[in-house]
């Protein structure tokens, strides 16, 4: 299918622009699934990664960026809209300053930008989740 998981898309992210991911995860939450997107600055998985959203379902999100090949001070959250066994809407807006992410309608984190949006080139969307579409516009 389309949208087999790792899912890597290449993309341009301008001021304005946004990623919106639907999808649902494989287990219960009970089983610790994880949702992670990397923003990556290039064509490889190897590159880096302006903006990192990894999400353990149930318990936490952590958002990070990784420079000349390492991770920087990570920023996490205790913050848990998602609901087990639902399907999820991730939209990640590119803003001037931030990137925000809005999590089923409802305003959830904020990432401050460390490396220019405008660097990204390819998003990769992975772990326990079966996805349904991944709009970039």
């Amino acid at each position: 299918s389309l949208w087999q998981v790792p899912h890597t898309q290449f993309v341009t992210l301008p001021i304005g622009s946004s990623v919106t991911i639907r999808g649902t995860t494989l287990l219960p939450f009970v089983k610790d699934p994880q949702l992670q997107v990397d923003f990556h600055t290039g064509t490889s998985e190897s590159s880096d990664i302006a903006f990192h959203f990894r999400v353990y379902f149930g318990h936490f999100v952590v958002m990070n960026s990784r420079e000349n090949g390492s991770w920087k001070c990570e920023v996490k959250s205790s913050h848990m809209p998602f609901e087990n066994g639902k399907p999820f809407n991730v939209r990640i807006l590119v803003l001037h300053n931030e990137y925000q992410v809005v999590v089923n309608g409802q305003h959830s984190y904020t990432f401050a930008h460390r490396i220019q949006p405008g660097s990204v080139k390819m998003v990769q969307i992975w772990r326990d989740v079966s996805l349904t579409s991944v709009n970039v516009c």
